[in-house]
């Protein structure tokens, strides 16, 4: 049980994402980013399996074959592509919806967030798109979310944050894909 180093942990990333979410020009949006982890039914499965290096989640999920925080998270935060699904009227199943811009400008900057604390002095540019591109077959995400999101993380691997940043203002100001 680690409640301190995974407080400080959450904490040190929620900056971070704030941060991200001012140069992206959703700055009052990043305000609000992840409260939910600060809660009870989050936060003490967080200090439980926290590791440091990754999600606690993801061993929650190994331990247990599910993760409930994970699944009181992703219900409370516009900005995971798993809240954007519904029931399909036509196909008669549960589908991806295509994101709001702006939540997926959120996402980005959570990604980004997550690399740098998770890969802490070993963190390059790639890792983003690189961690992105390794989930993609099995992740079930709106294709032209999906695209918008491996685009911006492109811009990061090769022209650097500063050209994705002026990428998702202007995408912003559009309010369109």
């Amino acid at each position: 049980m680690h409640p301190i180093r995974h407080f400080c942990t959450i904490t040190r990333h929620r900056h971070r994402v704030i941060v991200h979410c001012f140069r992206a020009g959703i700055g009052w949006q990043g305000l609000f980013h992840d409260l939910s982890k600060y809660s009870p039914r989050e936060f003490w499965v967080g200090a439980r399996y926290y590791q440091g290096t990754h999600s606690p989640n993801e061993t929650e999920r190994r331990t247990l074959g599910y993760s409930t925080a994970w699944l009181h998270h992703k219900g409370r935060n516009r900005h995971h592509f798993e809240y954007w699904t519904d029931y399909h009227p036509v196909e008669h199943r549960v589908m991806p919806v295509k994101m709001p811009v702006n939540y997926v400008a959120e996402m980005f900057c959570d990604r980004l967030a997550a690399s740098k604390i998770y890969q802490g002095k070993d963190y390059d540019r790639q890792h983003p798109l690189s961690y992105f591109l390794a989930g993609k077959p099995r992740r079930v995400i709106h294709p032209e979310t999906s695209a918008l999101l491996e685009g911006w993380l492109t811009l990061v691997a090769q022209q650097g944050e500063q050209a994705a940043f002026a990428a998702i203002r202007r995408q912003l100001k559009e309010k369109t894909y």
